[in-house]
């Protein structure tokens, strides 16, 4: 009798776990609806009704982060919200932006980590803890003087919208978006990484910029005109369109409200730890297999929630 009580208990011990997961995975799916209905008022053409929108938005937010199973549940059909996760699971990074009357952009955003670690308890023998935290995203852009030496933490995050991730060595590259004003978008190519204590920290010294040194870089251009920043894994390069003022003549030099891509691309590639420059690329020769047109197509990032 004794093999099949042992069967007995673990087929009703793989029922519960099952319905257990059917639970959790319907809780995510309403609340999944809550946010799907919460972001329509990001389409207002009222300020304050955006503002309140987002209020709700990130109530629904705070109530589903706490659950560590966030960090694993998609959030597909959230489609106006950039989500980042890399391959081996450490994070999710969520981020949106809520444009503002004045031509601004406020950034929202909560970074879930998954902090597991793997403590020895013997000769031979390991315990994993697991360990979920969550932090919100503070955007404290307003008050940065310079932000391509700023290192902020999540309490004080140079805010953005991050659009793409690449893994590197003991950090994270992310591509990132910012309206700025009615003249001047913003694109930055920022870092992440995580102290031994697990602190996560925005802004390294990863960037091989003589006289520079700087913790990201950013990219200053017009409204009217669209710049490319991609990644090529095939190459480990980021190819980007260089900017330059319409006539290239001192007059306009640091006015970025007449700056664009003047057809030419310059790339970063990653060498021993750091990204190291590379002016005029061939951007016909830095096409990854997820590319369907050649040369890439300078296509701008345009803010997630836009009123009309």
């Amino acid at each position: 009798m004794k093999p099949l009580y042992l069967i007995f208990v673990l087929l009703f011990s793989i029922h519960a776990f099952s319905q257990n997961a059917d639970s959790i995975n319907a809780y995510f799916k309403s609340v999944e609806q809550e946010l799907k209905l919460a972001q329509k008022t990001f389409l207002s053409r009222k300020e304050n009704e955006r503002i309140e929108g987002n209020k709700k938005f990130m109530a629904i937010w705070e109530k589903v982060i706490k659950n560590p199973y966030c960090i694993q549940y998609p959030f597909d059909s959230v489609v106006e919200v950039a989500k980042l996760t890399p391959k081996n699971k450490k994070f999710k990074l969520i981020t949106w932006n809520l444009p503002l009357d004045n031509g601004n952009h406020a950034f929202f955003g909560y970074l879930l980590v998954n902090n597991s670690k793997k403590i020895k308890k013997g000769l031979f023998k390991y315990e994993t803890v697991n360990q979920y935290e969550f932090f919100r995203l503070l955007d404290r852009s307003s008050a940065v003087n310079n932000p391509e030496t700023y290192i902020g933490s999540t309490e004080k995050w140079f805010g953005m919208l991050y659009t793409s991730l690449i893994e590197c060595d003991d950090f994270y590259t992310l591509i990132g978006w910012d309206g700025n004003d009615k003249l001047v978008q913003r694109k930055f190519i920022d870092v992440l990484y995580f102290k031994s204590d697990g602190t996560p920290v925005f802004g390294k010294d990863v960037f091989k910029i003589p006289r520079k040194n700087p913790r990201r870089l950013m990219f200053q251009y017009s409204t009217e005109v669209s710049m490319s920043v991609k990644y090529n894994e095939k190459l480990n390069k980021i190819v980007y369109s260089h900017l330059s003022t319409k006539n290239n003549g001192d007059v306009l030099s640091q006015q970025y409200q007449y700056y664009g891509p003047d057809g030419s691309f310059d790339a970063l590639e990653y060498k021993k730890g750091k990204w190291v420059p590379t002016e005029d690329v061939d951007a016909r020769n830095d096409k990854s297999k997820n590319d369907k047109i050649d040369p890439p197509n300078p296509k701008d990032i345009k803010p997630i929630f836009k009123p009309n």
